[in-house]
C-alpha cells in the first residue's frame, strides 16, 4: 500500500521559513516525479513545485518562484519544500503528490496518482 505523510507544517509570521517533509513507503519513490499542490479558488488544488525522479529537473508557479525550493532525498523516500519570505497568501493546506508511472513532470492535478494527507501553513501578518 502506497502512503505519503507530510509534515513540517505550522504557524509563521510573514517573511518567515518553513521546511515541509513528504515521506512515501510502499513503492520505489525513485521512480516516479513528485509534486506540491495547495487548495485554490475555484480550483480543488493549485500546482505548487514539481521535481523529476532524479532530482535534477525542478518546476515552480509563478506565484512561488523564487521564495520556494523543491528538493528530494531518493535515498530517504523524502520530498521536501523549502518555503522561504513566506506571505499570508501562502496561507493553505499543502499536499504532496507523486505522479504516475511514466510521467516526467506535471503540473495537472489528474497525473498524480498518490496524495498525501496534507499539512497546514498558516501565515500571519
Amino acid at each position: 500500500q502506497v502512503q505519503l505523510v507530510e509534515s513540517g507544517g505550522g504557524l509563521v509570521q510573514a517573511g518567515g521559513s518553513l521546511r515541509l517533509s513528504c515521506t512515501a513507503s510502499g513503492r520505489t519513490f525513485s521512480n516516479y516525479s513528485m509534486g506540491w499542490f495547495r487548495p485554490a479558488p475555484g480550483a480543488e488544488r493549485e500546482f505548487v513545485a514539481v521535481i523529476s525522479w532524479s532530482g535534477g529537473i525542478t518546476y515552480y508557479a509563478d506565484s512561488v518562484k523564487g521564495r520556494f525550493t523543491i528538493s528530494r532525498d531518493n535515498a530517504k523516500n523524502t520530498g521536501y519544500l523549502q518555503m522561504n519570505s513566506l506571505k499570508p497568501e501562502d496561507t493553505a493546506i499543502y499536499y504532496c503528490a507523486t505522479t504516475r508511472l511514466g510521467v516526467v513532470l506535471t503540473t495537472i492535478v489528474g497525473r498524480y496518482d498518490y496524495w498525501g494527507q496534507g499539512t497546514q501553513v498558516t501565515v500571519s501578518s
